[in-house]
């Protein structure tokens, strides 16, 4: 490491908060005093990641972030130990700042790790790369890490009477994940209020309960440099923002009621292609990443990536840092985010273990790796080190537990469970969930019609709001044990448009307002393309693919009598003539799709034998290709 380096280093855990005695506003105050700080029991922070220490031989679980919120003491401590990083002098190495900055902007150098020719102004994250999934691994160990450690200092700055009980709640810590595929607890949202509900919240810390700025809300630089935010508005905000309004202003506040409502709306979307990546993708390059690979099977055009990345732009909304690759490290829900998408990864890999990471060429530029070169299980996942001199390699993090971290889902490594955990969470919007309500009725009639009764999703255009029982759609649903699953398979240049930009499908009519399109009734779902800044009609070969699944949708149509069935004879003619096409760009900006470089659009489908038990994956059949939306 540089002199400059280790002087940051020791600072970071010699300085309690960088200057204890100045507290600022929305910072927790400790009450420290100089003979305490003098003690030098500021947390110690390392740039060698190996997660935190195990429990009693035993390896916690990454809890949902609505679970973590049940646990009074460890949601206090997680609130404190975000607070206390988000007030961390910008210049550490271990501030806020500066371990989300490892992805984006500003470009900055971390460990030492300094960028290859020509790449100083790229962030060290790598997309639509075949270590997009690994990558992220030891990147949310390292922010894990550092929040472990704050919350171990933290539960040491409680009194006596106070102090083991907080201590027993910081020992297993973990950071949490926020599942945007799970149909959410009746009468709350897709979006937790806890992230995006209010400004502020009150905490019980080490010197009494306190008002602090909530750390699950935004970010707020300290202090603000507009120089790395090169375009207006951006260079004007001090604070991180979702769905901003007004629009485009200097004094534009965040919207979170709206990426809630958006988030909501898109649920059935999320949900299908969560639901088909894990029991459709055995292949871990399909699975892994979204490039287009023109020869490959029709019925695997979706990726992990693809879908984290129509996250990235619902979870941002129009101007939002999260819709920003550069700018959506900053952003708190960024990490909630993907550890649910580092958990949905863990799950696939005990479904399809014997797939993964093969050679492929590196297609953009990341701090350290340029296009063309070839990147495989042994390429360094920089800037995160394995010990003093080495690095670690997807092969290195291949099993999540050699970071001491699992999750509920696959803490036993038993397939049986992962797929009932998949039909559970993510079958509520497939017709393959309705054999299995089926079975079930025939048994439990009356458990059968309460459970039809809490399948709400704020949405009328779907299986999840289908007041239906089942056997009165199985006919029009079902051939026998299968049913045609419906896909929009979509590629386009993932520069197109010199930023991030949507592809959306509508059924039914399209508000004249854009802005209201992403909560829209008629909404089918939208393809979100996560896309730099500043490329516009450079590497204009480089096609990303993704899905928008039609199914839940048509479902809906059946279950009104819009349409008689889910058959190709009813539903082929009906899409013709009924879907639509949209598109729009981050800033809200709408563009003709013939200007949209590379995009193509193909309707296909499956007959999909559907499971008859939870323990049961989906059986695809082969893929049929109907008609061109748009060529």
């Amino acid at each position: 490491m540089s002199l400059i380096y280790k002087i940051c280093f020791i600072a970071s855990f010699l300085l309690p908060l960088a200057i204890a005695d100045l507290v600022h506003p929305g910072q927790y105050d400790y009450g420290f005093h100089a003979d305490h700080r003098l003690r030098k029991r500021d947390p110690f922070q390392s740039h060698i990641i190996t997660g935190p220490p195990r429990v009693d031989g035993k390896i916690p679980q990454r809890p949902d972030i609505r679970d973590l919120q049940k646990d009074e003491d460890k949601w206090n401590l997680y609130l404190l130990a975000l607070n206390y990083m988000q007030f961390t002098d910008q210049d550490l190495p271990f501030s806020w700042y500066q371990i989300t900055g490892i992805h984006g902007a500003p470009a900055l150098t971390w460990g030492d790790v300094e960028p290859t020719p020509g790449n100083e102004h790229y962030g060290y994250c790598t997309h639509v790369s075949i270590i997009f999934p690994p990558w992220h691994r030891p990147y949310l160990v390292l922010y894990e890490q550092v929040l472990y450690n704050i919350i171990q200092f933290i539960a040491s700055l409680y009194p006596p009477d106070l102090q083991d009980r907080f201590q027993k709640a910081a020992a297993d810590f973990r950071i949490p994940y926020w599942d945007w595929a799970a149909t959410p607890p009746d009468g709350t949202s897709v979006l937790p209020l806890s992230v995006g509900g209010a400004s502020s919240v009150n905490v019980s810390g080490p010197y009494g309960v306190q008002s602090i700025s909530n750390p699950l809300f935004s970010y707020v630089f300290k202090p603000f440099n507009g120089s790395i935010f090169p375009d207006f508005p951006y260079n004007t905000w001090t604070e991180t923002k979702r769905a901003p309004r007004p629009v485009n202003s200097a004094n534009a506040t965040s919207n979170n009621s709206f990426v809630a409502h958006a988030l909501d709306t898109h649920l059935p979307s999320f949900q299908q292609r969560v639901y088909n990546l894990l029991t459709n993708y055995p292949n871990y390059t399909t699975f892994s990443n979204e490039a287009w690979i023109p020869n490959d099977n029709n019925g695997t055009w979706d990726s992990i990536e693809s879908i984290h990345d129509s996250i990235h732009i619902v979870g941002g909304g129009v101007y939002g840092h999260l819709a920003i690759i550069a700018y959506s490290g900053f952003d708190p829900l960024f990490w909630l985010h993907h550890a649910n998408v580092d958990r949905i990864f863990a799950m696939w890999q005990v479904l399809y273990n014997d797939s993964y990471v093969i050679p492929q060429s590196a297609v953009y530029s990341s701090h350290t790796t340029s296009p063309g070169e070839v990147e495989d299980s042994q390429t360094p996942l920089t800037p995160f080190f394995s010990n003093e001199t080495h690095f670690w390699t997807a092969d290195g993090v291949r099993d999540l537990e050699v970071f001491n971290y699992t999750y509920a889902e696959v803490a036993n490594k038993n397939r049986t469970e992962v797929i009932a955990s998949i039909n559970r969470l993510y079958g509520k919007s497939s017709p393959a969930s309705m054999l299995m309500e089926l079975s079930k009725s025939q048994q439990h009639s009356n458990k059968h019609e309460k459970h039809l009764g809490h399948r709400g999703f704020h949405r009328t255009n779907g299986l999840s709001s289908n007041s239906h029982a089942p056997t009165r759609l199985s006919s029009a649903i079902f051939i026998g044990d299968k049913y045609r699953e419906w896909i929009a398979n979509i590629r386009v240049n993932k520069h197109a448009m010199g930023g991030s930009f949507s592809i959306h499908l509508f059924l039914g009519d399209v508000p004249s307002d854009s802005s209201s399109w992403p909560v829209a009734s008629s909404l089918v779902g939208s393809l979100g393309v996560f896309a730099h800044k500043g490329l516009h009609g450079r590497m204009s070969d480089r096609r990303i693919s993704g899905t928008i699944p039609i199914t839940s949708a048509l479902v809906g149509m059946v279950a009104s009598g819009t349409v008689p069935s889910l058959h190709a004879d009813d539903i082929e003619p009906f899409l013709k003539s009924n879907l639509e096409l949209r598109v729009s760009l981050a800033d809200g900006t709408v563009v003709d799709a013939h200007e949209v470089d590379g995009l193509g659009i193909t309707i296909v489908s499956s007959l999909v034998r559907a499971p008859v038990s939870e323990a049961m994956l989906s059986e695809w059949g082969e893929i049929e290709s109907h008609f061109d939306l748009f060529a």
